[in-house]
């Protein structure tokens, strides 16, 4: 009985098939219907367990109902769940603290998805340009990088360079300029005196795990200080323990001057995302300018500040760090094995498999089949970013289990 092979039992077919018969087809998901999940681990609809190396693209970064946040979402659950901004909450205030405090920053804004964060970092920088900078109205411009992944909002496929998320969309939002990522010269010919920020992932997820040259996010920092012109890292997928350290751009001791948080940041458990900096670039927010409902609701709140009470002990950064050095080794020595690169840091890792042995999408289905979950992107890359709770015996057999999918795929 294999899931590429053998027909599935009438429940897990009927569950995908009310799926395909009443939700948008945006997604292309692997026929796993996930019905519990604890840890590292998810079981489907027919009891089978499967290692969980995607993590939810960063957003389960602790495991699955982690003890610590779900006690904290229960206890919240029977208290106050949500009044809007239009009043104040007793969680609100003490997370926007603890995260202000955790990025060594001034002022939170809290939304909810990755992609509004995106849009408010935006938002915020183009009115920090003309009220602070100078730049006229309607003339700001922001410098992106190019295969990135922000999200699939119009404004952020407006700056995309994958097809599938432009092509039938447009008009497109005006007003950015993408340049290569990684390459600190180009960023500089870019730079006028109307840009107002650099967005960039310092570690580009999407396209499959890019980490740039050493030099380049300190020499994108030293760019920005000298040019007046904000540097937005969004450590959306990268943050938050993933790649060793609380924020990927630690590794190269830089601070941006605004965070994007979310995923991770919702504990795994609601949608919390957060735009983060100091006060002379948030402050340009004035009531009414800028909102959301459920933008920091008090449910969330919780969570949020217990996840950061969680990384500020430093455990899930030395794990990934540890953890991620053995994932690394154990993928590198599948180099020329039907492996043709791995690259990351920490629990995160982007493996290029021969196009010889199929494509991506096929080999995550043939890991499904033995039991570990991964997603393919831009063809023939797996991404693995299993939650920071894995032990080294899951990754050992993880990774052997993809060794011997690559055999089977073989010619």
């Amino acid at each position: 009985m294999t899931i590429l092979d053998a027909r599935p039992s009438d429940r897990t077919v009927a569950a995908i098939e009310l799926v395909e018969r009443h939700a948008a087809h945006n997604y292309s998901p692997l026929p796993v219907v996930a019905a519990s999940a604890e840890g590292a681990w998810i079981t489907d609809a027919e009891g089978r367990r499967y290692l969980d190396c995607l993590s939810a693209y960063s957003a389960v970064n602790f495991g699955h109902r982690h003890p610590e946040i779900n006690a904290t979402a229960h206890a919240q659950l029977d208290t106050v769940t949500l009044v809007s901004r239009a009043f104040h909450s007793d969680t609100l205030g003490p997370f926007c603290a603890a995260l202000a405090q955790l990025c060594g920053k001034d002022l939170v804004l809290p939304m909810n998805s990755g992609a509004e964060a995106v849009e408010s970092g935006l938002k915020v920088a183009r009115k920090w340009g003309t009220e602070v900078k100078g730049v006229p109205d309607g003339r700001a411009n922001i410098i992106v990088a190019d295969n990135n992944f922000h999200g699939r909002t119009i404004s952020i496929v407006s700056f995309s360079s994958d097809s599938s998320a432009r092509d039938g969309f447009g008009p497109f939002t005006p007003g950015f300029r993408s340049v290569p990522f990684g390459d600190a010269a180009a960023l500089a010919g870019a730079i006028d005196d109307d840009t107002v920020a650099v967005l960039l992932e310092p570690i580009q997820g999407e396209a499959g795990i890019v980490v740039p040259p050493d030099d380049y996010l300190p020499s994108v920092r030293a760019l920005c200080s000298e040019r007046n012109v904000l540097m937005i890292a969004d450590e959306i997928q990268s943050g938050l323990a993933r790649t060793g350290r609380t924020f990927a751009c630690d590794h190269w001791g830089v601070v941006p001057d605004v965070y994007l948080l979310g995923k991770a940041l919702g504990g795994g458990v609601v949608p919390l995302s957060a735009v983060v900096a100091e006060r002379e670039v948030l402050g340009v927010l004035h009531p009414g300018e800028h909102g959301s409902t459920f933008g920091g609701n008090p449910l969330a709140a919780a969570i949020g500040a217990t996840v950061v009470s969680m990384l500020r002990r430093g455990d899930f950064q030395a794990r990934s760090a540890e953890l991620g050095a053995r994932l690394h080794a154990r993928l590198r020595g599948l180099v020329g094995h039907g492996v043709l690169a791995v690259r990351g840091l920490g629990l995160w890792a982007g493996v290029d498999i021969d196009p010889a042995l199929g494509t991506g999408k096929r080999m995550s289905l043939r890991l499904a089949d033995r039991g570990v979950l991964v997603k393919d992107t831009h063809g023939s890359t797996l991404r693995f970013a299993p939650p920071l709770v894995i032990s080294e015996q899951e990754i050992d057999w993880a990774v052997g289990q993809f060794a011997m999918a690559l055999r089977e795929a073989g010619p």
